[in-house]
């Protein structure tokens, strides 16, 4: 799992986004958490997926890229949409995989394995 050194967080949890973090890597209990990823089917721009099915063994998580954590599914749909419009207001286009991509080759990610 890679996280982008700059993540987003919603207003709920951003003071605390890097326990959050923590404890999602460390797979600690995280109730009601969402992590925004970018999509595994490249047909989408993003998953939205529960901290709970993250502690899955099984889960396939050596590809993916974190962009985002919040509290509550209804937020982290709400982020997932800020996240878009800032691609596209940034680049002009929907094309969050390549946005992030150039960001990571900037040097603007940290890795960190779980």
């Amino acid at each position: 799992m890679t996280w982008y050194k700059e993540f987003y967080a919603g207003e709920s949890i951003e003071h605390k986004k890097d326990k959050v973090k923590w404890k999602i890597l460390h797979n600690a209990g995280q109730l009601d958490i969402y992590v925004i990823a970018l999509s595994s089917n490249r047909e989408n721009l993003l998953d939205i997926i529960s901290a709970r099915e993250l502690m899955q063994k099984a889960y396939p998580k050596q590809d993916m890229l974190v962009v985002g954590v919040d509290k509550g599914y209804d937020n982290a749909l709400e982020l997932a949409a800020r996240i878009i419009m800032d691609v596209y207001q940034e680049t002009g286009n929907l094309n969050v995989r390549d946005y992030f991509g150039q960001q990571k080759n900037m040097g603007r990610t940290a890795v960190w394995k779980s």
